[in-house]
């Protein structure tokens, strides 16, 4: 493991390869031409590549022209200048490509100080010879170049702002991965450029490692969560080849903690209304004692998560706050929050329920007031502020039908249907009796939504009614003619008057049964009078009905004469 990698040592160590460099291009004997050039090589040789994360290993490939040969062994030299420093006898050939041969990286060439045969760090050339299977072989001096240096590594931290001190200091490491051995080297006296990267216009700053490899930016002021910083650093000498950087953003903060507590003044607010969240903030490390003069933030909030609807307050010398929050229609709100608006000062989270219903509007697609009294409605339910056709609610939702005689008072609920949260899309079928007037479709308020009411419309029809109904004789011979009659009235103006040609019908009932049969069917006089003859049969009950019309309500029941056939 290599400890000198001071500056001035790969300084002198650079000079001392550069001399010797030097001194053998001044001394090298003039060679004569050869009139006959060589006869081509059968065996081939490529380049020689140093492994990229293993420095003591590196890979050649070979080949051999010769047919039905293979190149069948491999060897190299490592040598600096003409002093071999490394004799590898033989490079294993890959189970892949039978020409690929490789120093395995199980393999490596190490320094002498850990147990290997290269003398320092460096550049060192690599001779390769491979031999095939019909014995031919080449020789390929100075085939790469093994750079036996050390490949940079670089880590980045961050010093903690805090409630005191609110800036950051980057530090971090440089270090080498030194060949074969794999030890991680400090490499001192080096500048590391530190760059801040979220802040526009912040110029890069330079740190000195020292002799661990640690390195201390300067401080950086107002630094927030999440803000990176890159470090690099790249060299290229006897010692250290290559570049590294790493980026990192900060991750947390060193806050002030305290206690806030807060509550609301309703637990449900309409629209137009506003709701009032009061709180107190304390210091739990100082027994309690009120926090004057901070910030907090209280919202309305859906799934506790803020809306636009936001205070911001501060505390007063009892640590007290207090803010009003306006409903807004057309944004769905579950609840309050407070939080902090300062990144130093922490507090648990503070919230609560609160329900503020959308408003809503039911609308009337069609109502009907059927002759025996029947009424039907149906429409649609709508928030005012969702176009959509299909939405949800959390819980069921209560319609009422109402009635009411003069459209502004009295009004009774004669008809109730419940929408289901998954009543898509929100259609109403409401089914009850009326004698006719004015109604109205009405919601319930509700967590959910607003009290709202469809337009009031009216429905009506003219109640009739029948009266003196008779059957004569009574009692009566058994096959003999009767008569029964009555009258058939409606109500007009508030009065009872005669109801002329309308259709009636005569209705029997035998003693014993409880079924009706109808015997006949005739219109009224202009008085509304009618009369129906029938032959006595046995005895029973007579009664005339009249079903009611597009304008007429059916008649009730009317009274039954018992006649007693003898």
């Amino acid at each position: 493991m290599r400890s000198d990698l001071s500056p001035s040592s790969r300084a002198a160590s650079t000079l001392a390869a550069l001399t010797v460099l030097a001194l053998g291009a001044g001394t090298a004997p003039a060679l004569a031409e050869d009139p006959t050039p060589p006869a081509p090589a059968t065996v081939g040789i490529g380049h020689a590549v140093t492994e990229e994360y293993q420095r003591g290993a590196f890979h050649v490939n070979t080949w051999t022209d010769a047919p039905s040969a293979t190149v069948t062994a491999v060897s190299a030299k490592i040598r600096k200048g003409d002093t071999v420093v490394a004799a590898v006898p033989a490079l294993t050939q890959a189970t892949w490509n039978q020409n690929y041969f490789s120093l395995a990286a199980g393999e490596a060439l190490k320094l002498v100080e850990d147990g290997g045969t290269i003398p320092e760090l460096g550049k060192y050339a690599i001779d390769i010879t491979a031999t095939d299977s019909l014995g031919n072989t080449l020789t390929r001096t100075d085939a790469g170049t093994l750079d036996f240096t050390l490949k940079p590594q670089l880590d980045i931290g961050f010093s903690a702002p805090s409630w005191n001190d609110r800036s950051t200091r980057p530090s971090g490491t440089l270090v080498g991965v030194q060949p074969g051995s794999g030890d991680l080297v400090p490499i001192p006296g080096r500048g590391i450029t530190v760059q801040r990267l979220t802040a526009e216009g912040t110029p890069a700053q330079t740190a000195t490692t020292d002799d661990k490899g640690a390195f201390t930016g300067e401080s950086y002021g107002d630094v927030k969560i999440g803000e990176e910083f890159r470090v690099s650093y790249a060299e290229n000498s006897e010692q250290v080849h290559g570049s590294a950087d790493f980026t990192r953003g900060l991750l947390g903060y060193n806050s002030r903690r305290v206690n806030v507590t807060a509550t609301a003044d309703k637990a449900r607010v309409l629209p137009g209304e506003k709701v009032t969240v009061t709180g107190r903030m304390t210091d739990p490390n100082n027994a309690d004692a009120p926090v004057a003069d901070q910030q907090v933030r209280v919202s309305l909030a859906s799934g506790y998560y803020g809306t636009p609807v936001t205070q911001t307050v501060s505390t007063d010398a009892d640590g007290r706050f207090s803010a009003q929050l306006p409903a807004t229609p057309g944004i769905r709100v579950d609840g309050w929050t407070v939080s902090s608006t300062d990144p130093f000062l922490y507090f648990a989270g503070v919230n609560g329920q609160l329900a503020m219903p959308q408003e809503a509007r039911v609308l009337v697609a069609r109502g009907t007031l059927a002759a025996d009294g029947k009424v039907n409605v149906i429409g649609a339910f709508r928030p005012w502020y969702n176009p959509k056709q299909w939405f949800s609610w959390t819980s069921p939702e209560t319609l009422l039908l109402e009635n009411s005689a003069d459209g502004r008072t009295g009004w009774r609920t004669i008809a109730t249907a419940s929408l289901g949260n998954n009543s898509y899309p929100a259609f109403y079928n409401l089914n009850g009796r009326s004698q006719g007037g004015f109604f109205r479709v009405r919601h319930v308020l509700s967590n959910e939504f607003t009290e709202s009411t469809s337009v009031t419309f009216r429905m009506v029809r003219t109640s009739t009614r029948i009266i003196g109904v008779n059957a004569n004789p009574e009692p009566v011979r058994k096959g003999a003619a009767m008569t029964v009659t009555g009258t058939l009235q409606q109500a007009v103006g508030g009065v009872w008057k005669g109801y002329g040609n309308a259709p009636v019908t005569l209705w029997f009932q035998a003693r014993g049964s409880t079924a009706w049969k109808q015997l006949a069917t005739g219109r009224t006089a202009a008085n509304g009078a009618v009369t129906f003859r029938t032959t006595a049969t046995v005895d029973g009950s007579y009664t005339i009905r009249h079903n009611g019309d597009g304008t007429h309500f059916n008649a009730p029941a009317a009274y039954n004469d018992y006649v007693d056939v003898r």
